[in-house]
């Protein structure tokens, strides 16, 4: 006759569990930039580490967002047509360049956070709040901790230590 179950069997459930749900949360992320079906949409996630970490390289913008240097070019190309973001002359590099938010791309990025925050809002609306708070701390370490686990994550910067811009 089975006992009781063992933390440890508790603890590899709950890690099975969790991971079926993480791959439901990516196709839900995916859903959310399909649903938005502009290119010039996709193109506004680049706003949020420019403004976060201040100047960057191309190159290092498209490392950090984990993307295809060709799509971040698209993208770039996209911002800057818009007035969003601008090249400016890397002062190490004369030859390079890097990447700033324009002051119209700081107004784009408060409306895609509000809009962000509105559908979060939206979706929560039934929780108690410190069950918000928990599941916003707890997530947070969890990207954290992912985020150690990569085998080279350039320039990161840990959920705990940014400021409220995301």
């Amino acid at each position: 006759m089975p006992g009781p179950a063992a933390p440890a069997d508790d603890r590899l459930a709950d890690l099975r569990t969790l991971g079926e749900q993480l791959p439901r949360f990516l196709r839900l992320v995916h859903a959310l930039k399909a649903h938005q079906a502009t290119e010039g949409s996709a193109a506004l996630v680049l706003l949020f580490p420019l403004a976060r970490l201040g100047p960057l390289r191309q190159s290092a913008l498209a490392e950090l967002v984990h993307a295809d240097p060709s799509t971040v070019s698209r993208h770039v190309s996209s911002l800057i047509e818009r007035g969003l973001v601008q090249r400016v002359a890397d002062e190490t590099d004369g030859r390079a360049s890097r990447l700033v938010v324009t002051d119209a791309g700081s107004a784009a990025l408060r409306q895609v956070r509000a809009e962000r925050e509105a559908h979060l809002a939206r979706a929560t609306a039934d929780w108690p709040a410190a069950d918000l708070a928990t599941f916003t701390r707890l997530f947070g370490r969890l990207l954290d901790d992912l985020t150690a686990s990569l085998p080279t994550e350039p320039a990161a910067v840990p959920v705990a230590a940014r400021s409220r811009e995301n």
